[in-house]
């Protein structure tokens, strides 16, 4: 991906912009600064989604029920556990609130003694570890929203953020009395050619970032007059500049007394002060413990926790299986009441000193289950990973994750019986397939079914394609490109019968591709990269790779080649064109095919326009800004509207143009040909509508191509949220308007392993229906998984994988469906042997992109799946080990830190 100003927190918060915000409400200041948020629904700790049983935002009547005087001794029974015999379940839930901390952060700009030297300070009076990601204008810039300072400008301590900003740690203030313990200054000179400074605040401690309503702060320093001494042109030029931020993770607001000035302090030209509310995630936890008195109820369910505050518990019984929730009868505990005959809801009463609280629950017999959520100070509700928690009234003693509504089981004629005939099983298949194809274009004529189920028919169509894949392929040699015979002896007709064209349909490749990365962020620094990857093919190929994609080839204004500028120029920073062209003949010679990054959104151009404005292009490709689309609000194109998002800091192409297409379609083709490609990855996808990919794609032919659909994950306060759905149907949609011509890089998988592996949240690995989270868990043959790429680990690390665990991100992905793609910087690392085996393992049991996953366990430190019923695996610190009983036995074939991977014997 291309490089622009404030690419570094693209990833790790979500900003949702909507006009029914309460903090966009008329009731808020202009001046405030705010963060989208939900008042309503939102689950902490091991949910993120609405619980089964959920209360609308409706006034509740409350009537309030007596408990039994019984309560107490039954309590007192319950509490003397020692006899284990009558405990029927115990366990401990982890748990996580928020805690919130008031705080301000302080921007003023101060005039110097000689009246020509400027002072621009922020501060913050919260702990934390503060840092200011800040760049600057220039004056008549139109080439990039933020460009570093000049040397003499930076404070000490200050580090460089690739090309475009300055990150500089915020220091404790030495004044005495200072009401901003943490403070930053910098200092410059009017007379310079700096029109504005921009920055964000980051604190490193929570990963949070604050900003003035949604975007950059700009401070304009242009129209400052130092006749007054303390005043800045308007007060309206201070804030808005459309940036590219927009992620955080605390809710910031205007303080009453933001337009306070010190009229004493002559020397301040601006002077601005801002609420700020910082969270973190406390750890807190839930005790169940389910106990058989007969001499008083048939069971005693007791409740304890130590989240402080008020804790309510909304809660219910069932008796199947159905797990519906129905009021049980009398006696209930003190401070219960009715909530619309359908649950009761009971006040946890506070412990001595204060420190968490407890409740009793009698229950009587013929009772299936008990169900509850935990309500906390008011509006915060708390399940367990998604759904109610459910506590069997048996004699188990495990807790079991409810299983999902819904959720679809694989039938019995999927099975296929290995004796049966293949012809006769692809038969069933086709029918089957035919049967669900006529159902659901029945049931949208009628327009009797929900989507929901449509998606559920959807989805056991692409099972019977996988199983009907399966035997496609168990019925075709594997076969792997040999170079052609220097003697010639070899026949042409022998030479086709061990080389069978397996190409399934263009961009999709075999099925059971294993990507390579074969560059970083500082390969272009190599004297040169063709040269040396070119001599590493031959161990690529050894450790199982099927494709390398390559770096960007062409002309470039940056030197890692996303900022391309004359595309039929291929002597980059990586080499020149007849290395490039004996490094792709080299890979094709060891079995591996190459993909070209082809950066078509943007382009930067030769020359400017009448206006100053940089929208002409040269070389053969010679177009003027008519290629420019016209809402680029940098560029001035004339073309028509964007058909996705702008790149801020080159020309947006525009693709709607007959003439872009077809030039674009030539350079591909002409790519193919010269220098012998095998596919495409295509950079920074959301640019430009996929219809115009597929375009693309059926011009070129390519055997395999993926786009990189970059987009941010969803969060409530700053906490991931376990149902990431829209995040994952984004792709999805893109993915669909190229037609299934391309994949896309699996976004959503990477961002729900972060935060799996980093919180020990592996619950998070099953969706609603008990199905990877992922892209993979709804279009596997189009989803290219991974967990690192040049631009967010290698020196950029602007979304660096949790440290330390990477083997576990390898581990999920080389045993799951999809495309696996594997970074550069971890196969030749310490981790080379371990990724070589889960390869191994991989080709050995033939899993592909289509494979089967039967999720075994996702709990909080475990998750562990088989796949294709040929491997078991599992990661975390939890306990798993695959059942040595039925069908299968399994050996131990990989293992590392926190993951196992097993073969069925």
């Amino acid at each position: 991906m291309a490089t622009v100003p404030l690419e570094p927190i693209l990833h790790h918060r979500h900003w949702r912009e909507t006009s029914k915000s309460p903090m966009e409400s008329e009731k808020h200041k202009q001046s405030s600064l705010n963060y989208t948020w939900k008042r309503t629904n939102c689950l902490i700790g091991n949910g993120a989604k609405r619980s089964n049983f959920r209360p609308a935002n409706s006034r509740v009547m409350k009537t309030t029920v007596r408990a039994s005087s019984n309560s107490s001794a039954a309590e007192l029974s319950l509490l003397n556990t020692s006899d284990s015999d009558n405990v029927i379940f115990r366990k401990t839930f982890p748990l996580q609130c928020i805690e919130k901390v008031e705080g301000k952060i302080l921007v003023r700009l101060d005039c110097g003694k000689d009246g020509e030297d400027l002072q621009l300070v922020v501060g913050c009076n919260l702990p934390g570890k503060w840092i200011l990601h800040w760049g600057i204008n220039y004056v008549n810039d139109i080439g990039s929203d933020w460009d570093q300072p000049p040397v003499e400008m930076r404070p000490l301590g200050s580090i460089p953020i690739k090309e475009y900003a300055i990150e500089t740690p915020l220091e404790k203030s030495v004044e005495k009395e200072a009401r901003f313990i943490y403070e930053v200054k910098i200092d410059f000179n009017t007379r310079s050619s700096i029109s504005a400074i921009n920055f964000v605040l980051r604190d490193e401690e929570t990963g949070s970032w604050y900003q003035h309503k949604g975007t950059d702060f700009k401070v304009p320093l242009t129209n400052i007059s130092n006749n007054d001494g303390n005043t800045v042109e308007t007060k309206q030029d201070f804030a808005i500049w459309p940036g590219t931020l927009g992620h955080l993770s605390n809710m910031l607001q205007k303080s009453d007394g933001g337009n306070s000035k010190d009229s004493t302090q002559k020397r301040n030209l601006f002077y601005e002060e801002y609420d700020i509310i910082k969270q973190s995630l406390v750890d807190n936890s839930m005790s169940v413990c389910i106990k058989r008195c007969p001499e008083f109820v048939n069971n005693l369910v007791h409740i304890e926790t130590d989240i402080p505050g008020d804790v309510v518990v909304h809660w219910g019984v069932c008796k199947d299986e159905s797990k519906k929730w129905e009021i049980p009868t009398g006696p209930y505990p003190d401070k219960t009441s009715i909530f619309k005959n359908k649950a009761l809801q009971t006040h946890l009463q506070k412990k001595e000193g204060g420190c968490g609280c407890s409740g009793l629950f009698p229950l009587d017999a013929g009772i299936e289950g008990f169900l509850f959520v935990l309500k906390v100070n008011n509006n915060t509700w708390v399940n367990y990973m998604g759904d109610d928690f459910y506590i069997p009234m048996s004699n188990e003693t495990n807790y079991k994750k409810p299983e999902h509504i819904g959720e679809e089981n694989v039938s019995k004629s999927m099975k296929l019986d290995s004796s049966q005939d293949v012809s006769t099983n692809t038969d069933e298949l086709i029918n089957e397939i035919r049967h669900l194809v006529i159902g659901i274009s029945s049931e949208k004529k009628r327009k009797t079914k929900s989507k929901e189920t449509q998606e559920n028919i959807l989805r056991e169509i692409e099972k019977l394609a996988a199983e009907a894949y399966s035997i496609f392929r168990s019925s075709i040699p594997s076969f792997k490109k040999k170079p052609e015979s220097e003697s010639g002896s070899e026949s042409e007709s022998e030479s086709k019968e061990s080389e069978p064209d397996l190409k399934i349909s263009s961009g999709t490749g075999s099925g059971f591709e294993i990507l390579c990365q074969g560059f970083n962020w500082e390969s272009h620094k190599s004297t040169s990269w063709y040269s040396e990857l070119q001599d590493k093919a031959a161990e690529l190929s050894s450790l199982g790779f099927t494709i390398v994609w390559l770096p960007p080839p062409t002309e470039s204004i940056s030197p890692q080649g996303y900022m391309p500028k004359d595309l039929y120029n291929l002597n980059s920073r990586y080499g020149n064109v007849e290395e490039l062209k004996s490094l792709v003949n080299k890979f094709h010679e060891v079995g591996i095919r190459a993909l070209g990054d082809a950066v078509i959104n943007h382009r930067c151009a030769h020359s400017q326009n009448q206006n100053g404005v940089w929208n002409i292009f040269g070389g053969r490709l010679d177009w003027d800004d008519s290629a420019v689309v016209g809402d680029d609000p940098h560029f001035q194109g004339r073309g028509n509207k964007s058909s996705g998002d702008n790149f801020h800091a080159a020309p947006n192409i525009d693709h709607s143009q007959e003439f872009v297409r077809k030039d674009l379609k030539e350079w591909l083709c002409w790519l193919r040909k010269e220098i012998g490609y095998d596919g495409w990855r295509l950079d920074f996808v959301r640019g430009f509508w996929g219809g115009y990919v597929k375009d693309y794609m059926d011009a070129s032919e390519p055997y395999f191509a993926v786009g990189e659909y970059w987009d941010s994950l969803n969060y409530t306060y700053g906490e991931m949220d376990y149902n990431q759905d829209s995040h994952r149907q984004r792709i999805v949609d893109w993915i669909n308007a190229t037609n299934g011509t391309a994949g896309a890089f699996d976004v959503t998988t990477k961002g729900i392993l972060h935060s799996a592996l980093e919180k020990c949240e592996y619950w998070r690995l099953s969706d609603s229906k008990g199905k990877p989270p992922g892209v993979v868990g709804w279009w596997p043959s189009r989803a290219v998984t991974f967990i690192e790429n040049h631009d967010t680990g290698s020196t950029q690390g602007h979304w660096r994988f949790p440290g330390g665990k990477e083997m576990q991100g390898y581990a999920y992905i080389l045993t799951h469906p999809g495309t696996p793609s594997v970074f550069y910087d971890h196969i030749f690392s310490h981790y080379n042997s371990q990724i070589s085996t889960l390869i191994s393992i991989r080709n050995r049991n033939k899993i592909h992109c289509r494979s089967m996953v039967e999720i075994s366990k996702a709990e909080g430190d475990v998750y562990a799946a088989i796949i294709n019923e040929k491997v078991a695996m599992k990661i975390g610190p939890g306990h798993f080990e695959p059942q040595q009983s039925g069908p299968h036995q399994w050996r131990l074939a990989a293992e590392g830190n926190d993951y196992k991977v097993w073969e069925a014997l």
